[in-house]
């Protein structure tokens, strides 16, 4: 069973910037597809962005521009770089795992995170 433990999750003002980091175990590959979701009380799960090893992305429109993802292979670490941060960014951040490229659907990803709650305050 892959672990992945996000991090970096907080409260921010409207117009601030966080950057989420997500290390999978030791024996996980970095060959992984890895994403980015967040879930808002009451919605469904969002896409936001993916990466895979040689450093392709690919984002949801919501957050072009505003959102970068990044991934240090080596470290088996994904990052999530968020600015300019809006009120309705407020959610809690997942990452996930997935052999597949480009997956938008939660259930192209088999492995998840537990989870970091990003609050955007007024």
């Amino acid at each position: 069973q892959e672990q992945l433990v996000e991090s970096g999750g907080g409260l921010v003002q409207a117009g601030g910037s966080l950057r989420l980091s997500c290390t999978a175990s030791a024996r996980t590959s970095g060959s992984y597809v890895m994403g980015w979701f967040r879930q808002a009380p009451g919605k469904d799960r969002e896409f936001l962005a993916t990466s895979r090893y040689n450093g392709d992305t690919y984002y949801a429109d919501s957050v072009k521009g505003r959102f970068t993802i990044s991934r240090d292979n080596a470290k088996k670490t994904v990052y999530l770089q968020m600015n300019s941060l809006k009120l309705e960014d407020t959610a809690v951040y997942y990452c996930a795992a997935s052999a597949f490229w480009r997956g938008v659907s939660a259930t192209e990803y088999k492995y998840w995170g537990r989870g970091t709650q990003v609050t955007v305050s007024s």
